[in-house]
């Protein structure tokens, strides 16, 4: 019998997972389908127990329900409840179970598409939101030195650098957009991660960088947006001389770590890559 996996989401129509999924199920010849659903937050509560009624296999979670589906569910991972967001449920016979596999798959995409282990490397992030929150918390767990968060909001940055400081031996430091405590932090680092969605499709000529701010060319410059390929971020980083790289590998490999957990089979993961370029 088919089994149904899928997104829940407000909005979910513009996702490439359906795309990315479903040709990985091909590949391997599952029969196993991915689907769309669309779900305003008022019905987040009663579309899980829809999901449990339906026999579904298990689900993505994407904006706006990542925060507040932890409160909802049976069964939360450590690093899950850690990082505060759920992005990958399975249902284990009516039993809901999440996890996050963003941070996951943000470090496997660094090791894997950009050939850098984030273990011993300075690093400086681009927004203290939920994508920042969670790739924060795996760089620390892959034991980066140390790690500095900008945002907006001064307060977010200081926030969750002490949150994640907590936690972990990382050194967590927050500093403001356009002040010398941040151009010192990337004029040392190995690494500066865009986690803002901020050059995402259609405003693509904006940049998360305060104009005051300059790159280093030691520096590998990941943008977690994938739409536009080239964002004005990646550009302004090519000029700089850094090495970059765009956030595909990260939505590729989060969803390939998610397809592990339903199906228990390791994803191809080039064929999901070549799905969702050609989605995009």
């Amino acid at each position: 019998m088919a089994k149904t996996v899928g997104l829940i989401g407000f909005p979910v129509k513009h996702s490439v997972s359906p795309a990315m999924h479903n040709a990985a199920f091909k590949k391997l010849r599952l029969d196993w389908e991915y689907e769309l659903f669309e779900v305003e937050p008022k019905d987040l509560k009663e579309a899980l127990g829809g999901m449990r009624a339906l026999h579904i296999a298990g689900f993505n979670v994407t904006i706006p329900h990542k925060e507040i589906i932890v409160t909802l569910l049976d069964e939360v991972t450590k690093v899950a409840r850690i990082i505060g967001a759920v992005n990958t449920v399975v249902n284990q016979e009516g039993k809901l179970v999440g996890y996050n596999t963003d941070g996951a798959g943000f470090i496997d995409s660094l090791k894997a598409d950009a050939k850098i282990n984030p273990k011993g490397k300075k690093v400086v992030l681009l927004g203290a939101g939920g994508a920042c929150r969670a790739i924060s918390v795996m760089l620390a767990e892959a034991e980066a030195k140390e790690i500095t968060i900008t945002d907006t909001i001064a307060a977010k940055a200081e926030e969750l650098a002490n949150y994640v400081g907590a936690y972990f031996e990382t050194e967590c430091v927050p500093a403001k957009p356009a002040s010398q405590t941040l151009q010192k932090a990337i004029d040392k680092a190995d690494i500066l991660v865009n986690t803002t969605p901020v050059g995402m499709h259609p405003k693509v000529e904006q940049s998360p960088l305060d104009k005051k701010i300059k790159l280093t060319p030691h520096l590998l410059v990941y943008d977690i947006v994938y739409n536009p390929a080239e964002t004005a971020l990646i550009k302004q980083a090519k000029a700089a001389g850094c090495k970059t790289c765009s956030g595909l590998g990260m939505l590729v490999r989060q969803g390939a770590l998610a397809f592990t957990i339903w199906t228990g089979k390791e994803a191809p993961v080039d064929t999901m890559f070549a799905a969702a370029k050609s989605a995009l």
